[in-house]
């Protein structure tokens, strides 16, 4: 999905009566206090409700009709979805399905309910500054992780390791990781002080060959945002040799870490 492309379309949306559309935010955090018994439920039937309570009174059959539509189409996303909710949920919709916009996100909303002339984008479009499309790059030695990430939701990995052998950068999609073997004992300390040894007398031409192929994937997953993760020298190393500038670099290895874990680690919002 691309956000920025939804919006627009979002924001051309001007209809006229029985037209309108149904705007939903809706705060599914268990994490809030005001979550803990499901509380988003009662909200959102209460929300429904009020709609039709209105319309009822109001006696436009055609606006009745449209909104009985958008009401069963949103019990239905809601009933096939919530075991997988996180914290919010966006949606927007008309009775003859020519707007229909649904997603769960990981970031936090105010429940609020609308049925008007064009869409309310106030909250979406406030989610999407605080997190546009972000790339986070973790690097530990010779393996270099990309996360690509937006509105607090994993996107896509790739997973960049150092051939010792031939001194290539391997590129995986996916977080997939094989650790090289060290053997064991004394021999698995020997190994690892050279490798120690011979990684960082090569550490800043390794990171200039592998630091086009991330500039790359930068451009590619248009990145407004760029943090750099890890040793503060391997950082300074990447940084210098990329295009692409840096928002933060943070000193800390977080390379191993469930990726989610990462996002919410690194980018506050």
């Amino acid at each position: 999905m691309d956000l920025n492309k939804e919006i627009k379309k979002l924001e051309n949306v001007h209809l006229e009566k029985p037209q309108k559309v149904f705007t939903m935010y809706l705060n599914t955090d268990p994490s809030d206090p005001d979550q803990q018994g499901g509380e988003w439920k009662i909200h959102l039937k209460n929300g429904l409700n009020n709609f039709e309570s209105y319309l009822q009174e109001d006696g436009d059959s055609d606006e009745k009709r449209n909104y009985w539509a958008v009401k069963e189409k949103v019990e239905k996303f809601i009933e096939e979805n919530e075991q997988n909710f996180a914290k919010s949920v966006v949606l927007f919709a008309t009775g003859d399905e020519t707007i229909w916009f649904a997603e769960r996100f990981q970031m936090p909303v105010k429940t609020e309910f609308y049925w008007e002339e064009t869409p309310v984008l106030d909250q979406l479009k406030e989610m999407q500054n605080k997190f546009p499309k972000t790339g986070i790059v973790l690097t530990q030695k010779n393996e270099i992780k990309l996360i690509d990430a937006q509105l607090g939701m994993l996107k896509d990995t790739q997973l960049f390791e150092l051939d010792l052998d031939t001194e290539d950068w391997r590129q995986h999609q996916g977080p997939h990781r094989a650790q090289p073997s060290m053997g064991s004992g004394g021999a698995k300390t020997s190994k690892r002080d050279q490798f120690e040894e011979r990684f960082e007398a090569n550490r800043y031409r390794w990171y200039k060959s592998v630091a086009p192929k991330i500039d790359k994937l930068a451009k590619d997953y248009e990145w407004e945002r760029l943090y750099l993760v890890g040793d503060k020298e391997e950082l300074k190393d990447l940084q210098d040799n990329m295009n692409k500038e840096a928002s933060d670099m943070i000193n800390k290895n977080l390379l191993d870490h469930e990726e989610m874990h990462v996002i919410e680690e690194v980018v506050q919002y």
